[in-house]
């Protein structure tokens, strides 16, 4: 890649890093481990018990669930960069990003609040519920608990490849110039590679729902094999829609075929929605058509 693109990329990008945590309310109990293994009769230490504090509530099965859906979300808004967490979001998805991490931000302290008013009182129902495993040493207080949640976003700049300002020799500081070149390409190149990819499954997903599919039944008393359409789901056509509108921001090399398969996959879906399929075998059989086309057209 050369210095242009590099610059290119920096103006229209950024990188974002999510920071989900919580509270898993599990503990190793050292006493029921030791008592598991002398019940089997182990010579070694065969495994841990871990105990569910608050065994019987599902607050914080509730949380957890959606921290697993707004991270879901980060992934399907951004393209991954780096090992460490680092993924790639394009500045034209800045504003959208934003408002609605920050929708998810405040339900996920909303889900918070709710489980440090309960606290007390599921504290003391996990007593009921572990018996003698119950240690109320083992629970904070509830003026802690708020910290053990964090959800914290943090934007930084793309970083230009091949910018080092670094007092060295001219050989070892184009060798470091190459190193970082080559990491640069490499990342950048698995940035657009996870769009194709979204591309090809998206597109593989509705051929496969679009197509019949070939079951058994009986007929006067015989087994036959027919043909069937398979139920369409909203999903089919909307995360269709969806990328459509995400790889005009993750293209961000300019990939003319990447742009012409974005338009042709528009152009296959030609404003058609769930139940139009449904209720059109033509129409149903047209966008298979035209989505299969594409398929074929590309080498993904």
């Amino acid at each position: 890649m050369n210095q242009e693109n590099s610059i290119s990329i920096a103006s229209s990008a950024m990188l974002v890093e999510l920071s989900i945590s919580g509270w898993s309310a599990r503990k190793l109990d050292k006493r029921a481990s030791a008592q598991v293994d002398i019940t089997n009769s182990t010579k070694t230490k065969a495994g841990n018990y871990n105990k569910n504090l608050l065994a019987g509530t599902g607050f914080l099965d509730t949380i957890t669930k959606y921290a697993a859906q707004a991270r879901a979300w980060h992934l399907s808004q951004t393209l991954p960069w780096s090992d460490n967490g680092l993924r790639l979001l394009p500045m034209g998805r800045f504003l959208e990003y934003k408002e609605q991490l920050n929708t998810l931000e405040a339900n996920y302290m909303a889900l918070v609040d709710k489980f440090v008013v309960a606290y007390p009182n599921l504290v003391s129902a996990a007593a009921f519920q572990l018996g003698d495993l119950f240690d109320r040493s083992e629970y904070p207080e509830v003026e802690k608990i708020p910290a053990k949640f964090k959800f914290s976003v943090n934007y930084l700049p793309v970083p230009m490849a091949g910018d080092f300002r670094v007092d060295i020799g001219e050989e070892a500081k184009a060798e470091l110039v190459k190193s970082c070149e080559d990491a640069y390409n490499e990342r950048l190149g698995n940035a657009m590679k996870d769009a194709w990819d979204r591309l090809h499954g998206c597109l593989t997903r509705m051929s496969d729902r679009l197509a019949d599919e070939v079951v058994e039944k009986e007929v006067d008393g015989q087994i036959v094999q027919v043909s069937q359409r398979k139920r369409i789901h909203d999903t089919v056509i909307e995360h269709g829609v969806e990328l459509v509108e995400l790889l005009k921001h993750f293209n961000l090399t300019g990939d003319a075929s990447m742009e012409m398969a974005r338009k042709d996959l528009e152009r296959a879906i030609g404003g058609h929605n769930a139940d139009d399929l449904k209720d059109s075998e033509a129409i149903r059989m047209g966008v298979k058509s035209k989505v299969d086309a594409i398929l074929s057209k590309f080498s993904f």
